[in-house]
């Protein structure tokens, strides 16, 4: 079987690519640059004659097979030719030739130890989609194997291949499987020779849990006959190992630890679906390939949907998101936009343009010395002074000569109480200064009676002089003006009045720079006391 032979006219054979129990596949060539896969069957047919019944059964499956390429499908390997060898009349199908590794290869060095959760998905999908295709044309495949399914390097798809079971008869296939089948993927059934459409999908299941794992749930530790019949009685007897606890000890160490434990997320429908392909009963699996590729397309569907939907929601979210920064941004930049574009317009000579900062100080500014010029003429105005209603000198805090004390607060209970006493004052002020010279002699005994300390007793000849005196009309120069008992310094009281609730007063002395007046309280009693000359202003000065 190794040395080079003719296939087959126009078929050149360019040497052995792998060999097995169930024959031996080459790489051939046909005319021109079209390269294929050939499967030599072990067993020599001499006549094609349908009298001959290895030939004849050799007919029929190929018959059935070339069903499978009646329709293309993307995940199974095209059936090209088939025929006798010229050299040794051996049976042979030629396959189209896939580039790629095979799943066995692909779970070797420098490949991780198992695959992903997305190319476990997609192995599923693809294998599922393959032996949906071969049952529905009535082809069992029977020799399902991690290196019968390939990844090809064009496509991107995993393709099934090596259907060199399906052509063998019924007792070919015995023989070949229970000496030379790669028992660590038969089903409990195929032990005896059977080979149904449930032992597909139980092979299935194998190639699937050695993708998670890394492993097949019965390794074969070697070629030997025990070994063998071990791998076969626990398909038979065992329970398969768990899955995700070989996974957990197998995924590779370069994986970060966030990694990691995305792996071990692998779905649960998925995980339900290898168990139920590894039943030791067939009638508990799928029934077929079509059974069991609608089940993990409406697996696989339902879960992608709801994470499409998530994935739209998140999506319109950071769309929403992302339209609101843009605004912000633009909002942000305005102003620094408007910055940039202001050199290019031209100032007008006739305006002067200050920033807006420097307008509102200017305003504040201007209506505080408003506000400011206001108060001033307000508080110079005599006749605005005398209508002022303040408590600085009143009459409950008042001693015998009716001056308000330093220390004592003033008190002020009814704001309207205190208007219409201030009015009453300035009523009474007015009358008492119409009648002020007709009564001043008696004036004057008031006085003598309530003396004053150094209090003027004038003599009759002096009495015009003193008319004249009384006459003048004072109010304060100065911030505050005290209280005197007498016409000198050293007779100060802590009494004082206020200059901005300063009464009218009526000057009734004038003595060593000092000056004896009088005026009317809120309460609108008359009270007299010395002043410091320097501290008051004539009104009309």
């Amino acid at each position: 079987m190794g040395k080079v032979f003719t296939i087959t006219e126009g078929l050149e054979n360019m040497g052995a690519i792998r060999t097995g129990g169930q024959g031996s596949v080459y790489k051939g060539r046909r005319q021109g640059e079209i390269i294929s896969a050939v499967k030599l069957l072990p067993t020599p047919i001499h006549t094609e004659d349908e009298q001959d019944k290895n030939y004849r059964d050799f007919y029929n499956e190929v018959e059935k097979l070339k069903k499978v390429n009646e329709v293309p499908n993307p995940n199974v390997v095209k059936i090209l030719s088939s025929g006798l060898t010229e050299s040794g009349s051996f049976p042979f199908i030629e396959m189209e030739f896939i580039e790629g590794p095979d799943l066995e290869e692909l779970l070797q060095a420098p490949n991780d130890p198992v695959f992903s959760i997305q190319e476990l998905i997609k192995v599923a999908s693809h294998l599922s989609n393959a032996l949906a295709h071969c049952h529905n044309v009535g082809v069992k495949h029977g020799d399902i194997k991690s290196n019968n399914v390939k990844f090809n390097y064009y496509t991107g798809n995993y393709i099934l291949l090596d259907f060199g079971l399906a052509i063998m008869s019924d007792e070919q296939r015995r023989t070949s499987l229970r000496h030379a089948g790669a028992v660590e993927f038969m089903a409990p059934e195929q032990n005896e020779g059977q080979m149904l459409f449930e032992s597909d999908v139980y092979s299935f299941g194998v190639i699937l849990y050695e993708l998670v794992a890394g492993v097949v749930p019965f390794p074969l530790n070697d070629r030997g006959e025990t070994a063998r019949n071990k791998v076969m009685l626990s398909h038979m007897e065992a329970v398969p190992p768990d899955v995700m606890e070989i996974r957990k000890q197998n995924l590779p160490k370069s994986w970060s630890a966030e990694r990691r434990e995305i792996e071990m997320r692998v779905p649960a429908w998925l995980l339900d679906i290898i168990s139920k392909c590894l039943k030791k009963d067939a009638s508990l699996r799928f029934k077929n390939g079509v059974e069991l590729h609608k089940s993990i397309v409406h697996n696989f569907t339902t879960e992608v949907g709801g994470s499409e939907a998530i994935a739209r929601r998140n999506n319109e979210l950071e769309k929403e998101n992302r339209n609101l920064r843009e605004k912000v941004l633009l909002l942000e930049n305005r102003s620094v936009v408007e910055d940039n574009q202001s050199p290019r317009y031209y100032a007008d000579p006739d305006k002067i343009s200050i920033s807006k900062p420097l307008y509102y100080v200017i305003m504040l500014c201007l209506f505080g010395l408003l506000g400011f010029a206001a108060y001033s003429v307000y508080n110079n105005n005599p006749a605005t002074q005398n209508s002022q209603v303040f408590n600085s000198v009143d009459s409950s805090a008042v001693d015998s000569s009716g001056i308000t004390d330093e220390t004592q607060p003033r008190v002020k209970d009814n704001y309207d109480k205190e208007i219409r006493a201030m009015i009453d004052s300035v009523q009474r002020a007015d009358s008492n200064a119409d009648t002020l010279g007709a009564n001043q002699e008696p004036q004057n005994n008031e006085e003598q009676q309530n003396p004053q300390t150094d209090e003027p007793n004038p003599r009759l000849d002096e009495e015009a002089d003193n008319q004249n005196k009384r006459s003048k009309k004072y109010t304060l120069s100065a911030t505050r003006a005290y209280f005197y008992d007498e016409s000198n310094e050293n007779s100060r009281r802590n009494n004082f009045l206020a200059k901005w609730n300063s009464p009218e007063l009526t000057a009734l002395d004038d003595k060593n720079g000092f000056i004896y007046v009088e005026f009317f309280t809120i309460n609108g009693e008359i009270t007299k006391g010395w002043l410091r000359k320097r501290d008051l202003r004539k009104i009309g000065e």
